[in-house]
């Protein structure tokens, strides 16, 4: 018998009311990485951390078919809503996270009334001369070739990236040592899927309101891609934040918990 989704994907629920927050992480990482934003709002809203599939607890629940799209993600959230009897949940994703997250209410509105993308990427490459992702297809390539050959040597390499050179190292070893624990074969598929992964041409589906969170200085989804999605998502804001790398929620969570706080329950989002 396969056991509940909420034991495949080591959901942890805390707090209490009338609303839960559900909180996606991003690649490389697990539930944990919302330890200094999630409790912020456990007096006043429920909320629900899990890991991805092949990700922290989560590394049974990784199934190679189901795996191959971001639609499989996608489809592990609702079942962990659908499971827990969740409906009109608030969405906070990082990056791919917030991505999953936007799949997830395209295929099932009811079940979300907003989200929240902290530094999310509908397509990392770029694509000149009206589209700017951050990397060329050959960047990629070699990240895919180091993460082969070396599986130290491309979490050395993508750990600065993602903290940015101007927070503290500590941050940066912490992910470095996240990224080496990963299982490889895992690793390297979800890498190719999330690197590779182009959904600029379902952002007009999303019939909930959002709000985009973007690092002025942000290695892996530079300024232009938080100004793009803006441009291409109905009823979103955008908030600017002057921060260096692509995981603020972590490098910076008091100003992450007081945008959340800001925007969660109001009838907008401009």
């Amino acid at each position: 018998m396969q056991p509940r989704a909420r034991d495949r994907h080591s959901v942890e629920t805390a707090g209490a009311g009338p609303t839960t927050i559900v909180f996606s992480h991003g690649f490389g990482c697990d539930r944990t990485i919302w330890r200094f934003v999630a409790p912020a709002f456990e007096e006043t809203h429920q909320t629900l951390v899990y890991d991805h599939a092949g990700s922290g607890g989560a590394v049974q629940a990784w199934d190679p078919q189901r795996h191959a799209s971001l639609e499989g993600y996608a489809q592990d959230l609702l079942d962990i809503l659908e499971e827990e009897g969740l409906q009109n949940v608030v969405g906070v994703g990082h990056s791919v996270g917030g991505i999953i997250m936007m799949l997830a209410a395209i295929a099932q509105p009811q079940r979300f009334s907003r989200l929240f993308f902290i530094c999310p990427s509908p397509r990392f490459l770029n694509d000149p001369p009206h589209y700017k992702g951050g990397f060329e297809r050959a960047d990629i390539d070699g990240l895919f070739q180091l993460m082969e050959s070396n599986h130290y040597g491309w979490a050395q390499f993508l750990a600065p990236l993602a903290m940015g050179d101007a927070n503290p190292v500590a941050l940066t070893r912490e992910f470095e040592g996240a990224l080496r624990a990963l299982e490889p074969r895992i690793a390297q598929a979800f890498a190719r899927l999330v690197f590779l992964v182009d959904v600029r041409d379902r952002l007009h589906e999303l019939a909930r309101p959002s709000v985009i969170v973007q690092c002025l200085d942000d290695s892996i989804a530079p300024v232009e891609v938080g100004r793009w999605m803006h441009g291409h998502l109905a009823n979103s804001a955008l908030v600017e934040l002057d921060a260096s790398g692509h995981c603020p929620h972590v490098s910076h969570p008091q100003e992450i918990i007081a945008i959340l706080r800001a925007r969660l329950d109001g009838p907008g989002t401009a």
